[in-house]
């Protein structure tokens, strides 16, 4: 849900500068079409229409390449603003230098450039001018509990979380005193983020390196970013990543994968891969299907409860591989799994397993209807191993985090070993290593490795 919100207002503040943007880009139209027409740039044929949509889109993307659009900047950041304009002027007059040559390519670019300049300067203040006066409020900002300690020099980041554009705004704070009461606090953070719907814990003083990690815990845990001031002690056994929020340094220790832009680009790849896939493999499918229903009674495919992003419950959707009716046999053969922990249920030669299913199953083909979450948005092509809700009860503090992302068909667990990881542990630990390294290339990485993976069928039963 607090991913959700951010995507909002992720969404939002990009539709607000968008449409500002957008009625910039209409006034330079007529300002470059003005330019083109002087006494002083005579003959420049060549030089496309400014009122067509190609201009819009250069000087939309130019904005969107040089961090116009990124959130923890000034929204009229001359500098940014100034290369902006610089890269659509050349990628519009860059025709001019083969026509009219460099002299007169480079005075009009400078012109238009500089007119670029000016306008967008003037309408990010004019949005800021929107913001403040016509519509205020706390937009784009993300709420946030502020952590601090009582006998500590308290840092002073108002003009962050006040000025236009400000990234968070502080919802409440917590003061750390003596360590008895510290333990109260502790657990006065963990309700008051959920009550309170908050998304950040900012560091406002300097903290002990134990207290750093049980409210970093704590924060992560929630499914909170953590801020700790750049300007503090190093965070020891942490890759923390340096960030700047309105010319405040922090550090910002937390899931690639809690950021929208993130899930964004994950979910783009998840369907158009589930797509992709389950047109390459629907011929399989079909076989798979009859060939079920000629080896045992029952139906094709086989739905089952798992906890998904959150511990959200969701139906996983498999090719059924079990005599009918073998859920609720598995306390009879609980005796028979080899690894001990009913959180890592596993039986080789599985006697309820059908003939045709252990076939389906060594080779994870049981698995190909996964492609439907995936599509449906309940699972992910690469995440965490989806477990079931009952385990949640016997979950530590740091197990929960693998409930950071949504489950996988495949992901670290499977091309490490699958089944014969016999550790429940090993098993959260590389999740929690899939949620705090995420990135695309890590996802097609793992892709790559699934299928020798598959091949040498290690793990599979």
């Amino acid at each position: 849900m607090a991913v959700r919100r951010h995507a909002v207002r992720l969404i939002k503040r990009l539709l607000v500068l968008g449409i500002a943007d957008v009625s910039a880009v209409l006034v330079i139209q007529a300002v470059v079409w003005f330019l083109a027409r002087t006494a002083s740039f005579p003959s420049v044929s060549g030089l496309p229409t400014p009122f067509g949509p190609a201009p819009a889109l250069v000087l939309l993307a130019s904005l969107l390449v040089t961090g116009n659009y990124f959130r923890g900047v000034h929204l009229y950041q001359a500098a940014r603003l100034a290369a902006a304009s610089s890269v659509a002027a050349a990628v519009f007059l860059w025709p001019l230098v083969a026509i009219h040559g460099p002299v007169i390519a480079f005075q009009l670019f400078v012109a238009v450039a500089a007119a670029l300049w000016f306008i967008l300067a003037a309408e990010r203040r004019l949005t800021q001018w929107f913001l403040r006066a016509i519509w205020p409020g706390p937009n784009g900002s993300t709420p946030a509990i502020v952590v601090e300690r009582a006998d500590a020099e308290q840092w002073n980041f108002d003009h962050m979380t006040t000025d236009f554009g400000g990234d968070y705004r502080p919802i409440g704070t917590l003061t750390l005193t003596t360590e008895g009461k510290h333990r109260d606090a502790l657990t006065r953070l963990a309700h008051a983020i959920t009550s309170v719907g908050a998304e950040a814990v900012i560091v406002g003083s300097h903290l002990e390196e134990a207290q750093v990690k049980e409210v970093l815990d704590i924060s992560l845990s929630a499914g909170c970013e953590f801020l700790y001031p750049a300007r503090s002690v190093q965070i020891a056994g942490h890759r923390p990543l340096l960030v700047w929020h309105q010319d405040e340094p922090f550090f910002e220790l937390g899931a690639p994968l809690l950021k929208a832009q993130a899930l964004v680009i994950k979910r783009a790849v998840d369907v158009a891969g589930a797509v992709l896939a389950m047109l390459l493999v629907a011929p399989v499918m079909v076989v798979v299907a009859v060939l079920i229903r000629i080896d045992s009674p029952g139906p094709i495919f086989f739905w089952q409860d798992r906890a998904g992003l959150g511990g959200m419950r969701f139906r996983m959707l498999k090719f059924r591989t079990m005599r009918v009716g073998a859920d609720d046999e598995k306390e009879d053969f609980a005796y028979l799994n080899h690894t001990g922990d009913p959180r890592l249920f596993k039986i080789p030669n599985d006697p309820r397993v059908t003939r045709f299913g252990a076939w389906l199953r060594r080779w994870s083909i049981d698995e190909l209807p996964q492609c439907w979450n995936v599509l449906i948005g309940d699972m992910s092509l690469v995440g965490p191993r989806p477990f079931f809700e009952s385990d949640l009860e016997s979950y530590e503090d740091h197990h929960f985090r693998r409930l950071d992302a949504k489950p996988g068909i495949t992901g670290l667990w499977q091309v490490n070993g699958r089944s014969d990881i016999v550790d429940f542990e090993e098993v959260v630990r590389y999740d929690r290593e899939y949620i705090e390294h995420w990135s695309l290339p890590l996802d097609f990485k793992i892709m790559l490795q699934t299928v020798p993976a598959l091949f040498s069928r290690s793990g599979a039963y």
